[in-house]
Formats: C-alpha cells, structure tokens, sequence
C-alpha cells in the first residue's frame, strides 16, 4: 500500500511486471518521449495504435448517443424520457467512480480496458439485435443506458492513467489534448453520420455500426508491444484505499484546486445541452437545422482548444486559472448576443476555452498525482467533472425555464467565474504570492510576486 504523505508524490520508478514488461530487450525508441509539436505523441506507436482505435469508437459512440435518444422519443414521445436515459447512464460514475479508480490503482490497466471495451461492444449489440428486431421497449434502453455507466466507471480512470504507460510522463500533457481532440473531432462526425444511418436505415442499425466499432480499440490493444509500455506500482489489495486516496488528494492543494475547479465548471458552465435548445427556439426563433449549428460551433471550438493544449510544452495552474476566468466571462457577456450568427461566432471561442481549461486541469491533475495514486486522483476527477452533471443541469433548466435562456447562460458563465477567480485567489495566497500592478515607463506591469513574510506551499508556487 503506497503511502499519502508528501513522499509520495515524488516520482518513482516504474515497478517491472511480467505480463506487461520484458527486462532483456532495449525498449523500442518510438517508446521514449516524443519531439514537440502539436501531434508529438503519434509518434509512439503504442499511443498510435490506442489513438486510432479510440477514433474509431468515439464516432461510434456519438452515434449512439444520438440514436439512443431518437429511439426513446420515438417510443415514449418524453423528454423527461430521455433525460432518464441520460440521467442513467452518468449514475454509476456519482455513486462509484471513486471506486473505480481504486481498481484501475490495482490492475493492468490494459487488460481492463480491453475488458470494459469488450463489454460495452456487447451491451451495444445487444440493444442493437432488440431494436432491430422490433421487440426494443424503454425499459431495454434504460438497462442499457445503466451498463454503459456502470463499465465507463472503470474504463474512465483505466484509460485516463494508461496514458503516461504508453507515452511516459514527459510526454502526458500532449497525449491528453490528442485525447481531448480526438473526442471533439468524433462528436462532429458521430451525429453526422448517425443521422444519414438513421435516415437510411433506422436507429437500430446506428447502433449496430457503434457495436461494430468497439474492434478498433480491441485491436489497437491487442497489437501493442508489451516491453514499451511504462507501468507504474500496482495498489496492493488492502483496506482503506480509498480513504488514502482522498486524503492524498486533501493533502496537495495543487490537485485538489484544480478538481474543484472542474466541478464547478462540469457542473455549471457545461451545461449547454440545456441552453442551446432554448436559445435556438426561444431567443432567436431558429429551426432544428441552426440548433445543430450551434452544437457544431462548440464541437469546432473545443476541437480547436484540445489542439492549441497539444501545442503547450507547459501548462502552469495560473493559465488553468486565467484560461477558467476568461471562458466564465465570456460564456456570461455570449448571454447578450444580438443576433444568431454572433451568437454562433462566440461560442467557438467559449467551446475552445472551455475545453482547454478542462484539458490543462486534466494535465496538470495527472502529472501531480504519485503514480501509485494516479488511478483514484482520476477517479476523483471524473467523478467531479461528470457527475456533477445530474446535479448542476435541473438547477440551470430551472432558472432557465423560469427566467429565460439569457438569464440562464449568463449565470453559468458567472457561477464559473467567480469559482475561477476565488479559486485562483487561494491558490496564489498558499503559494505565498500577491499581484502587482505597475504603472511606469514602459507602461502597465502586471505581474505574481512573493509576498513578504508569507507562509508558502513548495508545491504550489512550483506547479502556479
């Protein structure tokens, strides 16, 4: 059992495992940390492999998400329905996402992903051969909708930590942002495609072509060599692991400001599915067609902030924080757009800050955290960013409902502000900093200098 002190947050070196390791081979040079560049970490084959196959079932899995939704209006004529459905699927990650990372602490990681990868390809099928076969009800949907959530609260933290196993750790911020891109570029094609399927076909057979899918990332994993991979020290079984876990993370405030952070902006500022209809049907009186676009603006913009968080060598907490700041005041002053094509133009913006806000926070969480830990630090993550979503969206429909789109964009936007601001205000006072503002010869000096006599976190002033 790894220990949760400050000693255990320095770096160790990797534990040799067999099943995963080969001590008598020189490790393949595409293993070793990878040049710079927005698409450094391509160049490893083992991440390349990972990459392409999770391509393929992120397109698959956008086009479930949208068919699943069609087909449960289809049977019920609900909304409330189908937000059932999306209440289901992220349940599991709120009551058992610490959980799950407490098991990716104690696993091959590559072995349970091509576990939970398996699982989700058959639960797919499996709604797909109902559907298909004209015998799917709700409730099929709904037990569906209920597996994936439980799977995905293992493969979350397993796939987030198995990152620094095929890249190494010079190499994680890249490889999250490729991630992140990779994502935003399948939630642009999914839909697209999911929708000329559905039109030709039906819903069932989107759903077949997303069962279908889970053999890329079966394949990608198969094919990886073993000896590249960078293990770190498997979590024996013991009690208590999870509350080590969380007192890890209490004890380092440059994990744990940066998960809440995320939370309040998973839980707050993401919640578009819940504004953008409103804004499209009630504010600018659009159609189905330009409500699309507005989806499309954010998936462009977040595709385009995963790529500029790729091109960073770096990312210190203080741009985490000032990225945060700017994407809260920009999403509250989009509230008061004029027109639509203005509206669509600033949500690019918002989609690319919001995005690299969570991509940096991701970094900066995962290069923090000891390896040991990494797996529960993930889960806690996670489990923050995307549970907060049950909780955070009926409060926003309300004000929305209640006050109007506007009333509920803006106050999105502010919640994330004043969180990102406060939030950047402690973590400056525990890194023992102050802002200065100069106005001299050459202008206006803003910078963070030390504060006399002040207490500091090593750790903190490091890492902001």
């Amino acid at each position: 059992m790894s220990s949760a002190s400050g000693d255990a947050a320095r770096p160790r070196t990797p534990a040799t495992n067999d099943e995963t390791t080969t001590t008598d081979k020189p490790a393949d040079p595409a293993a070793r940390p990878p040049r710079g560049g927005m698409f450094g970490s391509l160049r490893v084959r083992n991440y390349r492999l990972f990459f392409m196959g999770s391509m393929v079932s992120n397109t698959g899995t956008w086009m479930q998400r949208v068919a699943q939704d069609w087909l449960v209006l289809q049977i019920t004529n609900s909304s409330t329905a189908v937000g059932i459905t999306t209440a289901l699927q992220f349940l599991p990650m709120l009551l058992f996402g610490l959980y799950g990372g407490v098991i990716a602490d104690r696993c091959n990681k590559r072995m349970l992903l091509l576990i939970t990868q398996a699982s989700m390809g058959l639960v797919g099928a499996g709604l797909a051969v109902v559907t298909l076969a004209g015998q799917v009800h709700v409730w099929h949907v709904y037990l569906a909708a209920t597996l994936l959530g439980l799977i995905t609260v293992l493969d979350n933290p397993a796939r987030q930590t198995f990152v620094s196993e095929m890249v190494g750790q010079g190499a994680i911020r890249n490889a999250v942002s490729l991630n992140a891109a990779n994502f935003q570029t399948a939630r642009m094609i999914g839909p697209a495609v999911a929708g000329i399927v559905m039109g030709a076909a039906g819903a069932g057979w989107a759903m077949a072509v997303n069962a279908i899918s889970f053999v890329g990332p079966l394949t990608g994993l198969l094919l990886m060599h073993s000896r590249d991979l960078q293990p770190g020290p498997k979590a024996s079984r013991g009690k208590g692991q999870l509350r080590e876990g969380m007192s890890y993370v209490r004890q380092h405030p440059e994990l744990i400001w940066p998960i809440v952070l995320v939370g309040f902006i998973g839980t707050f500022g993401f919640n578009f599915p819940v504004i953008l209809p409103a804004f499209a049907s009630k504010v600018f009186h659009t159609g189905a067609t330009q409500f699309g676009l507005l989806n499309t603006a954010m998936a462009i913009g977040s595709l385009v902030g995963a790529l500029l968080a790729a091109r960073r060598r770096t990312s210190r907490m203080r741009m985490v924080v000032f990225t945060a700041v700017a994407f809260g005041a920009l999403e509250a002053l989009s509230a008061l757009s004029p027109s639509y094509w203005i509206f669509f133009a600033v949500l690019i913006v918002v989609g690319a800050l919001g995005l690299s806000t969570n991509t940096m926070s991701n970094q900066t969480v995962q290069i923090g955290a000891d390896p040991a830990m990494r797996g529960r630090v993930m889960g806690l993550y996670m489990l923050v960013f995307a549970g907060g979503t049950p909780i955070g969206s009926p409060i926003i429909g309300w004000v929305t409902e209640t006050w109007g789109a506007r009333v509920g964009l803006a106050v999105c936007g502010l919640i994330s502000l004043l969180a990102a601001a406060t939030i950047g205000m402690i973590l400056a006072r525990v890194a023992g900093l102050r802002l200065k503002v100069q106005l001299g010869n050459g202008g206006r000096i803003v910078a963070l200098v030390p504060r006399e006599g002040a207490e500091r976190s090593d750790r903190v002033a490091a890492a902001f």
